[in-house]
């Protein structure tokens, strides 16, 4: 049984760590060069770092941090932001990503992940998929959230992954920074509907919430921001809960 996976998420705006509810009321959570260190030292399986501005105002990934974050990272990491060509990928790569999390640029033109599963393999490509819940359906949401779509998130998730995505970020815009749980029905459909992996983010509020997303939301992997940069929720804790409650896990 593969082991499941929790992955600390360093929202990036302006250069800093930021933390919202809902994806607004951003606040200042720290430096992400700190973190990065300390998360690696605390046993986090993976890493993302999401420049969370860059879509909406047309910016470049800022390279220069990812590679200095890149230096003290010695488990897989993942760089999305304002990815919209080849060129993005492979200079994110050059600069120590191990993966990259594509989300707009992707639901505009859906050939891009054709492309990029293509040169740069399937195992690279995460498509990220921002979602929420609206009179009685799931639907997409574009450019951080800003702008709602009619597109039903199942069939967007199905689409992504037979283009070539080899993982899957759920986020669910409802449950963002409110630490009541994640969104367990839509995470369960996708994961049963695709067969690739699926990272669920949004809600981490509790031990318990990540055991529940495992068990009853069949994720296979669990992504937290708050809770993990305030240290409200250690990772080695975590694991072991989760070891205690029969979930596989990495435990060093």
């Amino acid at each position: 049984m593969l082991t499941k996976r929790i992955i600390p998420c360093l929202d990036i705006k302006n250069g800093r760590t930021v933390k919202g509810v809902n994806f607004k009321q951003l606040k200042d959570a720290g430096d992400p060069i700190k973190l990065v260190r300390w998360y690696t030292e605390q046993g986090a399986d993976e890493l993302i770092f999401l420049d969370i501005t860059a879509t909406n105002e047309d910016k470049k990934i800022l390279l220069k941090l990812v590679k200095k974050m890149s230096y003290y990272i010695n488990i897989p990491f993942t760089v999305g932001g304002g990815i919209k060509e080849e060129k993005d990928v492979e200079m994110l790569l050059k600069c120590g990503a191990d993966k990259i999390s594509i989300n707009t640029a992707a639901f505009k033109n859906p050939n891009i992940l054709d492309d990029l599963s293509k040169r740069f393999g399937s195992q690279c490509i995460v498509l990220a998929i921002d979602t929420k819940y609206n009179n009685g359906k799931w639907t997409v949401y574009l450019n951080g959230g800003r702008i709602s779509t009619n597109i039903n998130t199942i069939d967007w998730a199905y689409e992504g992954y037979n283009r070539g995505a080899g993982e899957i970020l759920l986020t669910s815009m409802n449950h963002d920074g409110t630490k009541n749980g994640f969104a367990l029905d839509i995470t369960k459909n996708i994961s049963e509907k695709i067969n690739i992996p699926v990272i669920a983010s949004g809600g981490a509020g509790s031990l318990n919430d990540f055991y529940k997303v495992f068990k009853n939301g069949k994720a296979d992997a669990a992504l937290a921001a708050s809770i993990f940069h305030y240290n409200e929720i250690k990772i080695h804790d975590l694991k072991i809960y989760l070891k205690n409650k029969n979930i596989p896990v990495r435990i060093t």
